[in-house]
């Protein structure tokens, strides 16, 4: 593969999602002690993926109430608005539509006695999740649990279809803090060692926060989590730096899946050529090496445009 090179996630630094220019989704970089830069980049396209399964799940703790709205309690104090129904249904839609059973799964986390059940929503349609009122929860959180709703998408207890299924992906919205890090982590770890053995399907997990209480270490850690294999299973956003919906798959696409055939080429911003697709094609996720002194940007040119991609 053209521009391949060695890549050490641990010391690659992430360039924030407002800072990428179309089609450019999530681009990660490392200056390497020989002057020289490493760049990782995945290229935005429609997601399509055969006997892929979509499920969502949002934050019932009670730091969420005022996202979700106070009830009206009386005759003369209105009720506040519930700012995550129109969010939670563009998203649930929009993974319905990409699901190949034409549904998402959608729960409630982090509800009742210490954070540590879930209250099960029902596997909606695209037209089913536009009109969904996703009111409040039944019995907000006293606390922060992620793994039940982890094991729900992904042990095959409850849901031995979603076990069962080609793919998943499993987005998780969240305002706060994780109580249950360390016991996720072991959860997943175990989990990409049996993907990477062959002894259960792959999948994608997203997690998004929201407003300015979420832990960012927390979601750092999830996002970089090392698992002793090659499967990345965590993907960690910030919902004000998504630019579009489709940000949720910048870490799905990989270097075998083509793009645009006998196409492509990257440039460093001098004008020489770094990697030339024109005989294998631009794959969604390129990997290069920008020259000494050359760093601080890059241009991919394809089907006879030129985008320009500033880097810090």
């Amino acid at each position: 593969m053209p521009g391949q090179v060695q890549i050490n996630r641990d010391k690659m630094k992430e360039l924030a999602l407002t800072d990428t220019v179309d089609p450019f989704g999530k681009i990660n970089y490392e200056d390497r002690p020989d002057g020289t830069r490493m760049v990782m980049a995945t290229i935005r396209a429609d997601f399509t993926r055969e006997g892929s399964r979509m499920g969502m799940a949002i934050d019932g703790s009670g730091s969420m109430e005022p996202l979700f709205g106070k009830k009206q309690i009386s005759a003369f104090l209105t009720a506040a608005p519930n700012h995550v129904a129109p969010a939670a249904q563009a998203m649930s839609s929009f993974l319905a539509k990409k699901a190949a059973d034409g549904k998402v799964s959608v729960i409630y986390w982090a509800t009742g006695v210490g954070g540590k059940e879930i209250q099960v929503i029902g596997d909606l349609t695209v037209t089913e999740a536009e009109k969904y009122k996703f009111s409040p929860p039944n019995l907000y959180g006293t606390g922060t649990r992620l793994l039940p709703a982890l094991r729900y998408f992904t042990d095959g207890t409850t849901r031995k279809d979603l076990y069962e299924a080609d793919w998943g992906m499993y987005v998780f919205i969240t305002d706060g803090q994780l109580e249950d890090l360390e016991e996720v982590k072991e959860y997943c770890t175990k989990m990409a060692r049996d993907i990477e053995a062959g002894r259960r399907h792959d999948l994608k997990l997203v997690i998004i926060g929201l407003g300015d209480q979420v832990d960012q270490d927390q979601l750092d850690q999830l996002d970089d989590l090392d698992t002793g294999t090659e499967v990345d299973l965590w993907d960690a956003q910030l919902a004000k730096d998504m630019k579009s919906l489709e940000d949720i798959f910048n870490e799905v696409w990989n270097e075998d899946l083509i793009l645009v055939p006998a196409d492509g080429v990257i440039r460093d911003e001098n004008g020489g050529v770094v990697v030339n697709y024109r005989d294998t094609g631009l794959p969604a996720r390129i990997l290069f090496a920008l020259p000494r002194g050359i760093t601080k940007a890059f241009t991919l040119e394809v089907a006879g445009n030129s985008v320009r991609q500033e880097l810090h």
